[in-house]
């Protein structure tokens, strides 16, 4: 009876090609061709991974991808208003992403390859902008690597030993 719990589990996951970048190789007879895939999969509630896959056609390339980042799946603290904890410099190669939470109703203020990174996530309050190159691959794992240092109230107060509430100045104490 482990079918049904499969169908129900990949139908929770949103998957979305960021890019597909034709390759070519040169050989003895010409050029060989084949293609890249990216994509990113999430749930919408924290839940979000990323992955490639190469193959000499679409269908095929996007389903390794898909494979790929669903083995490659993390987890992001986010806010009540649908935001991310705190402010976070992403790097990877060139690339450099500059992430920080929005209050609610501005909406994912995010270009290119980043924004179904954070659709996909379940953040739907951040401003982010992208620092470096123009690399799309690069920019989304830069994106995702910030992501990854995101930490939230709770994890904090508890690495520094205190209390939410002291770590945020309140007058009491719990």
């Amino acid at each position: 009876m482990p079918r049904t719990r499969r169908p129900r589990e990949a139908s929770e996951l949103q998957e979305r090609v960021v890019f597909i970048h034709r390759v070519s190789k040169v050989v003895k007879g010409g050029r060989r061709f084949s293609l890249a895939a990216l994509v990113v999969v999430g749930d919408g509630k924290g839940k979000v991974g990323l992955g490639m896959g190469k193959s000499a056609e679409v269908p095929l390339a996007i389903s390794k991808a898909v494979e790929d980042a669903k083995k490659n799946m993390f987890e992001i603290p986010l806010t009540e208003g649908g935001s991310i904890p705190h402010a976070v410099e992403g790097r990877f190669g060139a690339g450099r992403v500059l992430i920080k939470p929005a209050i609610e109703g501005t909406g994912v203020i995010a270009g290119g390859p980043v924004r179904p990174l954070f659709e996909l996530a379940g953040i739907r309050n951040v401003l982010s902008k992208s620092l470096g190159t123009n690399n799309a691959l690069n920019i989304i794992k830069a994106a995702a690597e910030g992501l990854k240092e995101l930490q939230s109230p709770e994890q904090t107060a508890e690495r520094r030993g205190i209390t939410v509430g002291h770590m945020f100045g309140s007058k009491k104490e719990d």
